[in-house]
């Protein structure tokens, strides 16, 4: 990305990851900007893909899942691209990426409870060996991307 963003995009990228919901108006209110002026800024950073899109969090022991885990996935040989393809469809993830080291997969899953993740788990050791790590509370989450200071820019 050639385009620099400078200190009123870093408010307004700031406001709207703490709150997706916030006003023009009241952001412009917070920065000293004009509802028209965000709205440009806004409109600028979708533009650069720099805001992917806009979502509700949800509570997912609300939602019925009372356990979320990180299940890691080492690939069988051969496995991985089919592997690849069936994430996609598993209702219970929720976040997975392709990583380095001796694990080619980290899943986020949410489930409904230990029987259902035994299940979950039965249907991924075709694929290769998993690792579960049942996640106890949330120390941070979502939390927002910040503007680096210029020393760490410089590095």
């Amino acid at each position: 990305m050639d385009y620099k963003l400078d200190s009123l995009h870093w408010s307004i990228l700031g406001a709207l990851q703490k709150n997706a919901r916030a006003s023009l108006a009241g952001i412009g209110r917070a920065i000293g900007l004009t509802p028209p002026a965000v709205a440009e800024r806004v409109k600028r950073l979708e533009d650069l893909g720099v805001i992917e899109g806009y979502w509700a969090s949800v509570s997912h022991t609300k939602a019925g899942y009372q356990l979320k885990a990180i299940i890691t996935l080492r690939a069988f040989m051969g496995k991985l691209k089919p592997f690849l393809e069936q994430v996609k469809t598993l209702e219970e993830v929720i976040n997975c990426y392709r990583i380095t080291g001796n694990e080619n997969i980290i899943m986020e899953v949410v489930l409904r409870d230990q029987f259902h993740l035994e299940r979950f788990i039965d249907r991924l050791i075709q694929y290769g060996e998993t690792r579960t790590h049942i996640i106890l509370s949330e120390v941070i989450s979502n939390a927002p991307i910040r503007r680096l200071s210029p020393t760490e820019e410089t590095q």
